[in-house]
C-alpha cells in the first residue's frame, strides 16, 4: 500500500527524520509511537506533502507520490486528521460534509447560470452521502449542529467523517485520542474498527495511549532520533528493552 523508504529531511542542519524506512500494508491500522522529537509528526507532514524530503522515496501503491503537494495526495486518497480538529466552526456538520468532494459542478460561476439541474443532483447525491456517514458516526442529533459546539471527541469523528466523503486509500491520524474523554474515546476507536472492517480503510497512526493502540493496531513501528528502532505487535514493542529505555525510561510500558 504505502512504501516508505530512506525518507530523510533537514533541518538547519538537524536531522528530523533520518533515513526512515516503513511499509503500511492495505487494510490494516498501523501504529506509530516515539518520544517527542522522534520525528512522527514530521515524517507525517512528509507523507501528506506538507514538507518535501531531502532524500528517499514514498509509494502509494506503487506509484511515486514523493514531494506531491498536499491537494494532488488528496485527490490520490491520501488524507490526513490532525490532533486539533480542524472544522469549519460556523457551518453545520452536514454542511462541513459537503463541502469535502473536490471538483464541484457549482464550484464554476458559469455552471451556477447554465447547469442547474445538474448542480441540483449534484448537490442531493452529496447531502445523502453526508447523511450516510453521519448515521455511521452516531451524530444524527447533531446533523444541523454548527461544528464549532461539538465537543472535542465528537470534533475528532467529524473528522474522521470527512474522510468517508471521499474514495480514501489510506488516512494518516494524528493523536486522534488527543484531548479526548473515555467514553468517546471508546466511540472514536469503534468507528475507527468499523471503518478498517466494513469498508476496508487502512489506517497510519500517530498515538501515545498504548491501551488505545493495543484495541485497534496490528502492528506498531518505533521511532527514536528520526530513525526507526523496530516494528512489532504491541506485545512485542511494549516489552522490547530498547523501547522501554528509548521510549518510556526505566519504568516500563504502561
Amino acid at each position: 500500500m504505502l512504501s516508505i523508504k530512506n525518507i530523510s529531511v533537514n533541518f538547519g542542519g538537524i536531522k528530523a527524520v533520518d533515513e526512515a524506512s516503513m511499509s503500511i500494508e492495505s487494510g490494516k491500522i498501523t501504529g506509530l509511537i516515539g518520544p517527542n522529537g522522534a520525528g512522527k509528526t514530521t515524517l507525517f507532514n512528509i507523507i501528506a506533502g506538507n514538507i518535501s524530503p531531502t532524500m528517499g522515496s514514498i509509494h502509494l501503491l506503487e506509484q511515486n507520490i514523493t514531494g506531491l503537494p498536499s491537494y494532488e495526495l488528496f485527490e490520490k486518497g491520501v488524507l490526513r486528521t490532525f490532533q486539533l480538529a480542524h472544522e469549519f466552526s460556523n457551518m453545520t456538520v452536514i454542511e462541513n460534509l459537503m463541502v469535502v468532494p473536490g471538483s464541484q459542478v457549482g464550484e464554476k460561476l458559469l455552471n451556477t447560470w447554465f447547469k442547474r439541474d445538474q448542480i441540483k443532483k449534484e448537490e442531493e447525491e452529496i447531502k445523502n452521502k453526508a447523511l450516510e456517514v453521519i448515521n455511521f458516526l452516531k451524530l444524527d442529533h447533531l446533523t444541523y449542529e454548527l461544528a464549532g459546539n461539538l465537543s472535542g471527541g465528537q470534533k475528532k469523528l467529524l473528522e474522521l467523517g470527512r474522510t468517508m466523503m471521499v474514495d480514501a486509500k489510506i488516512v494518516l491520524l494524528d493523536e486522534v485520542g488527543a484531548g479526548v474523554n473515555r467514553t468517546l474515546l471508546n466511540d472514536i476507536a469503534d468507528t475507527i474498527i468499523k471503518l478498517n472492517k466494513e469498508k476496508n480503510y487502512t489506517f497510519f497512526m500517530i498515538e501515545h495511549d498504548m491501551s488505545f493502540l493495543s484495541k485497534l493496531c496490528d502492528k506498531v513501528i518505533v521511532m527514536t532520533e528520526g530513525s526507526v528502532l523496530m516494528e512489532g505487535s504491541i506485545d512485542e514493542v511494549t516489552k522490547n528493552e530498547k523501547v522501554i529505555e528509548a521510549y518510556l525510561g526505566k519504568g516500563g510500558v504502561s
